[in-house]
């Protein structure tokens, strides 16, 4: 089952554990999720700019004596204000999680090439063919460095 508003439950947790293609579906939902946040930083965006067009109608509605009329622009004003904000915070909370996910997605790959690394040092350490060995060892020697440089990006985002 696809769902491709956000305002629908999913109960698979946004496709990350459901059947599927792994990895890709939840690249996919980190795209999603990426997307998300934009489109809540545009909101709020948006909200901001009604709020400013209230002021300007309390101003005017000031300036003309309708106190009355200026004080529901305000009221619509402090809404777009708070809606603003609300949006702003969704938008910091996705863009976390799209963060945590991403690291995953990461560490995931990371894991796996090693784990293909490993298996095949074990079939060649038993034939004991040098140069297999040594090709291994440089294949293993990348991944770990990856793996190095992967946990330093890490530990610079915390």
């Amino acid at each position: 089952r696809e769902y491709a508003t956000m305002g629908k439950s999913n109960p698979s947790m946004f496709g990350l554990f459901s059947k599927g293609s792994g990895s890709k579906g939840i690249e996919d939902e980190l795209m999603n999720l990426k997307l998300a946040a934009k489109q809540l930083q545009r909101e709020s965006k948006k909200s901001e700019k009604e709020m400013d067009k209230s002021k300007n109608l309390v101003r005017q509605a000031l300036d003309k004596g309708k106190t009355d009329i200026a004080r529901e622009y305000a009221t619509m004003g402090i809404l777009h204000k708070k809606q603003s904000a609300e949006y702003l915070r969704l938008a910091v909370r996705t863009e976390a999680v799209a963060a945590k996910l991403e690291i995953a997605v990461k560490t995931q790959k990371v894991t796996s090439s090693m784990s293909q690394v490993t298996k095949a040092m074990g079939k060649v350490m038993s034939s004991m063919d040098l140069p297999k060995i040594q090709e291994i060892m440089d294949k293993f020697e990348k991944v770990y460095l990856l793996m190095t440089i992967f946990e330093i990006d890490i530990f610079a985002g915390i």
